[in-house]
C-alpha cells in the first residue's frame, strides 16, 4: 500500500522516463504521491453549453458545440497564423492559432462536431478565440463528464513535453483510477466523524475530479485539516522530545550581578510587559528543561534590556552568554549599548564580526576559552569552527528569521551541553504564523512601549509635494532634530527608473549645502570602518541628514532623529517600511515618517501605504503583510524547511489553525507516541510524512 504511492512517476501510464525527468525538474513530482498532491489551482465550470450568439464577455470562459470550416493560413511567412470559422445554428465566430500550425492543419475534419472551450478575445471590435481547447464532441462523454474541471500549473518546458494543464488532469485521472482505493487513511474514524470530515481517498478524488462545488469544498476542507494537523503534531512532538532528551542547565539563582545592575545601573524602570517576560525567562532557565523561547516585541519595545537581564542570570550561575545578530551594524549597536549599560560592573564583554582584526580575534578566542570573556556579541563569525566557547549557558539570536536553521544549530552546538535559547525578533508575527512556524517554541511578547513614547505620524506624499517636504526638513533641523532619507538602490539601475542613493545624495547637497548642513551616507557596500565612521558622525550630531539604504533597517538607535523619509516607498515590503519607521520615535519628541511615491501604484502598493498611514500596530501590519505576501516572504528570504502549505492560507485560517492545534495538543498529551490502537493510522501517516526529516527541534 505504501510502496504503491512511493512508485516512481515514470511508471504511470502516459509518463515514461523523459516526461518523468521534466515533472521532477519543473514540478518536483517524483512519485505517485507527489502527483496525487499536485492540486489544481482553480476550476472551470464546464456544465453548460453556450451558443455562439451568447459570446459577449472577454472575461468569461465559454463552452460551445459546433463545426469548423474555412481553415486557412494567413499573413507573411514570419507572421503566419491559421484562422478558421466555428459555427452553430446561432452564428459563427473566428478561431486563431499562432503556434503548432502544422498540427492544426490536419486536426479537424469538415462537417464533424467539436466541443470548444476557451475565453474570447476582442480584435477589430469582434470576438474571436485564440488557441481554444477543442475536442471531438461526444454527447455521452459530456453527460457523464465532470462539470468542474481542474486547471493545473504548467511551465513552458512541461507544455513542450505535452504536459499542459489538460494532460496533467488526464494523468491525475489515470493515477486515481489505479491507486484511489489504496490511499491509506491518516485520521482515526472517531476524529473523522467528530470533525465531519470525508475519508482521505474521497478527498483526493474530489479535489482532482469534483462532482460539484459541495464535493470540492469537502475535499479542500479535509486536505487542509490534514496539512495543519500533521504540521502541529510535528511541532508539538518535537518540543516534547526535546524537553525529554535535552535537559537544560539549571540556573538556580538570581545573583549579585543581576541585582546590582537592576538596582543601581538600570537607566529606567521596566514596563509591566518587560517584567512579565523576564519572569517567564527566569522560570524557564530554572526549570531543568532547556529553554527554547521566542521573544517578539515591536521596534523600541525594550527587548535589549530583557536580553541583558537574561544574560546576567547566566553569568550569576557561572556560565557565558552569546548574542548573535545578522548584520555588523546591529551587532555593533548591541555591543555599544550593552557595554554602556554594564559600564562599572565586572563583566568581560567583546564583539566578534567578520571585520575583527586577526590580533584582536586571538585575544577574544583566548578569553572565550578561559572564561575571562563572559558575554560575546557577534555575527556569523561566531559560528566559525575555530571559535570555541567554554561554557555557553545562554544563546540569544536576534532577528532570528535572517539566519538559516542549520546556522543556528551550529551556534547551539558550541557547547557540550544544552544551553538555553532565546530567539528575538522585532518583526511582529501574526498569530497564525506564530502557531505554525514557531509552534514548538514557548512564546513571549513585549506588547507595551516605554512610557513617554509618542506614536510616529506617517504621511504619504507625491513628487509634486517635494518643496513642502524640503521646507519641513529644514524646520525640523532648525529645531535641532535629525533626518533619515532612505533609497531602495545604491547606484543607477537600467531596469528600474528610481532615484538611486547617489542621485538623492547629490540632490540633497544642492538643497542642504555646506557649511550650513552636513550629510552622511551609509549603505551595505561600504567598508565596515567607513560605515562606522559615518554612523558616528550622525550619532554625535555632526551630520543632520543620513542618506541610506535599508542597511539601517535594524539596529540603528539615534533618539534625536525624528524624521524618516522613504523614497519610492511602494518598492518596499510592509515589514521593511515598519522596521524603517521604527528608527524614529525613539525619543520624547513627535516623530514623522514620510512615504514618497509616484502617482501610479499597484493595488498591493496602495494597501501597504494605507496600512502604514493608518496604524502603528506591528501585529496589525504583520497580518496585512501575511495576506499580501504569504508566510515565507513575510518572514524574509525563504529558508529550507519553511512553511509551504498546498491548501492552507495563514491569512484566512486562524480559527481552523487554533482548533487543529488544540486537537493536536490533546493527542500529544494523551498518546505522545501514537501507541493506542485507534491512533495507528496517525502513527503510520506520521512516519510516511516525516521519516526523512532532519530533527531541528533542539533549537528554534
Amino acid at each position: 500500500m505504501i510502496n504503491l504511492l512511493d512508485t516512481k512517476i515514470e511508471y504511470l501510464k502516459g509518463v515514461g522516463p523523459k516526461r518523468a525527468a521534466i515533472l521532477n525538474k519543473e514540478a518536483r513530482i517524483v512519485t505517485f504521491a507527489d502527483l496525487l498532491n499536485y492540486f489544481p489551482f482553480r476550476y472551470i465550470d464546464k456544465s453548460r453549453i453556450y451558443k455562439v450568439m451568447e459570446v459577449a464577455n472577454d472575461e468569461v470562459f465559454y463552452q460551445l458545440v459546433g463545426r469548423i470550416s474555412n481553415l486557412k493560413a494567413v499573413g507573411e511567412p514570419r507572421t503566419t497564423r491559421i484562422t478558421a470559422t466555428f459555427s452553430d445554428d446561432s452564428g459563427s465566430i473566428e478561431l486563431v492559432w499562432f503556434k503548432g500550425l502544422k498540427w492544426i492543419k490536419t486536426k479537424f475534419e469538415p462537417g464533424k462536431k467539436y466541443l470548444l472551450f476557451g475565453k474570447p478575445s476582442v480584435f477589430n471590435n469582434k470576438f474571436n478565440f485564440v488557441h481554444p481547447d477543442i475536442d471531438p464532441f461526444d454527447e455521452h462523454d459530456l453527460l457523464v463528464g465532470e462539470s468542474l474541471q481542474g486547471v493545473y500549473t504548467s511551465t513552458e518546458n512541461m507544455k513542450n513535453q505535452g504536459l499542459g494543464s489538460k494532460q496533467m488532469a488526464k494523468l491525475a485521472k489515470t493515477l486515481l483510477a489505479q491507486v484511489g482505493e489504496y490511499i491509506p487513511e491518516t485520521l482515526p474514524a472517531a476524529m473523522l466523524q467528530q470533525q465531519q470530515l470525508i475519508p482521505l481517498k474521497l478527498a483526493y478524488l474530489h479535489i482532482h475530479l469534483p462532482n460539484d462545488n459541495d464535493w470540492l469544498r469537502n475535499a479542500v476542507q479535509r486536505l487542509r485539516f490534514d496539512e495543519y494537523f500533521f504540521f502541529q503534531l510535528r511541532m508539538l512532538r518535537g518540543k516534547k522530545l526535546r524537553e525529554k532528551q535535552h535537559r537544560g542547565i539549571v540556573f538556580s539563582k538570581v545573583g549579585n550581578l543581576f541585582h546590582d545592575f537592576y538596582n543601581n545601573y538600570l537607566p529606567f524602570g521596566l514596563t509591566n510587559a518587560q517584567k512579565r517576560v523576564v519572569k517567564e525567562i527566569r522560570a524557564d532557565m530554572g526549570s531543568g528543561i532547556q529553554m527554547n523561547r521566542l521573544l517578539q516585541g515591536d521596534v523600541g519595545s525594550g527587548k535589549t534590556i530583557v536580553a541583558l537581564l537574561s544574560m546576567l542570570i547566566a553569568l550569576d550561575n557561572g556560565y557565558q552568554a552569546v548574542l548573535m545578530a545578522p548584520t555588523e551594524i546591529l551587532a555593533a549597536q548591541h555591543y555599544q549599548s550593552i557595554s554602556a549599560l554594564l559600564h562599572g560592573l565586572p563583566v568581560g564583554i567583546a564583539l566578534l564580526t567578520g571585520s575583527t582584526k586577526t590580533a584582536e580575534r586571538r585575544i577574544i578566542h583566548e578569553g572565550l576559552r578561559n572564561e575571562s570573556l563572559q558575554i560575546i556579541i557577534g555575527t556569523h563569525a561566531l559560528i566559525e569552527e575555530h571559535v570555541v566557547i567554554s561554557k555557553p549557558g545562554l544563546v540569544i539570536i536576534d532577528e532570528q528569521h535572517r539566519f538559516g536553521v542549520a546556522q543556528r544549530a551550529k551556534l547551539w552546538d558550541k557547547g557540550s551541553f544544552s544551553p538555553h535559547v532565546l530567539v528575538m525578533t522585532a518583526t511582529p508575527i501574526p498569530r497564525t504564523l506564530a502557531m505554525t512556524q514557531y509552534g514548538d517554541l514557548d512564546f513571549s511578547v513585549i506588547d507595551e512601549l516605554p512610557p513617554g513614547r509618542k506614536p510616529v505620524k506617517t504621511i504619504h506624499m507625491l513628487p509634486n509635494q517635494r518643496l513642502k517636504l524640503l521646507a519641513f526638513i529644514r524646520q525640523k533641523i532648525a529645531e535641532g532634530r535629525q533626518v533619515y532619507v532612505v533609497y531602495p538602490l545604491i547606484k543607477e539601475s537600467e531596469k528600474l527608473d528610481l532615484i538611486n542613493l547617489q542621485e538623492g545624495y547629490d540632490s540633497l547637497l544642492r538643497d542642504f549645502p555646506e557649511p550650513d548642513y552636513h550629510i552622511c551616507v551609509v549603505h551595505g557596500q561600504m567598508k565596515s570602518e567607513d560605515k562606522d565612521w559615518e554612523m558616528q558622525r550622525f550619532i554625535k550630531k555632526q551630520a543632520q541628514i543620513m542618506v541610506a539604504t535599508t542597511v539601517i533597517e535594524v539596529g540603528v538607535d539615534v533618539p534625536n532623529a525624528s524624521v524618516m523619509v522613504i523614497e519610492h516607498a511602494d518598492r518596499f515590503g510592509l515589514s521593511q517600511l515598519h522596521q524603517l519607521r521604527g528608527r524614529v520615535g525613539r525619543g520624547a519628541d513627535q516623530s514623522y515618517c514620510i512615504l514618497i511615491t509616484d502617482h501610479k501604484l499597484t493595488s498591493d502598493a496602495k494597501k501597504r501605504l494605507e496600512t502604514m498611514v493608518t496604524t502603528n500596530d506591528g501585529f496589525e501590519i504583520a497580518a496585512v503583510d501575511l495576506s499580501l505576501r504569504g508566510p515565507g516572504e513575510t518572514m524574509g528570504t525563504r529558508q529550507s524547511g519553511q512553511l509551504e502549505f498546498r491548501l492552507g492560507d495563514l491569512s484566512r485560517d486562524e480559527q481552523l489553525i487554533r482548533h487543529v492545534r488544540q486537537l493536536a495538543v490533546q493527542l500529544i498529551q494523551n498518546d505522545p507516541d501514537f501507541e493506542q490502537a485507534e491512533n495507528e493510522v496517525v502513527r503510520n501517516a506520521y512516519k510516511r510524512m516525516f521519516h526523512a526529516s532532519t530533527d531541528w527541534s533542539r533549537i528554534g
